[in-house]
């Protein structure tokens, strides 16, 4: 089994095509506004909001072990843009992303990632 930042190093680059294709699906082609816009979805504080959500929500029990082992892996890394708690909590909810990438659940984390584009398009609205 993977620790927690190994699953979250996947999880990050799987969320981060995810959102890339959610935002080109929309219709958009300019590269700075698609950029701009994966940011508020990719974001550490982004991405914090998404897991306080889909933790209260809608996350079986072994998906939440699966958040707080990414959520409590012993990081070396200094975040530049977000306090250490929404940081850890961000990388949390990458490893959870990459767990379920790597055990094949992929119907689970296509519906996961469609609720979290959800949670963050509630916010820009």
């Amino acid at each position: 089994m993977y620790n927690g930042l190994t699953l979250a190093y996947l999880g990050d680059a799987i969320w981060e095509i995810k959102v890339r294709e959610h935002l080109m699906e929309t219709g958009l082609t300019k590269v700075n506004d698609l950029h701009r816009l994966a940011i508020k979805f990719t974001s550490a504080n982004g991405e914090a909001n998404i897991i306080d959500r889909l933790v209260s929500e809608c996350l079986s029990d072994a998906e939440i072990e699966i958040y707080k082992r990414g959520r409590n892996a012993e990081s070396t890394h200094k975040p530049k843009n977000a306090d250490l708690g929404t940081y850890h909590r961000a990388t949390g909810f990458e490893a959870l992303i990459g767990y379920l990438y790597l055990e094949k659940t992929l119907a689970r984390m296509d519906e996961i990632v469609t609720i979290s584009i959800h949670i963050i398009e509630e916010t820009l609205a």
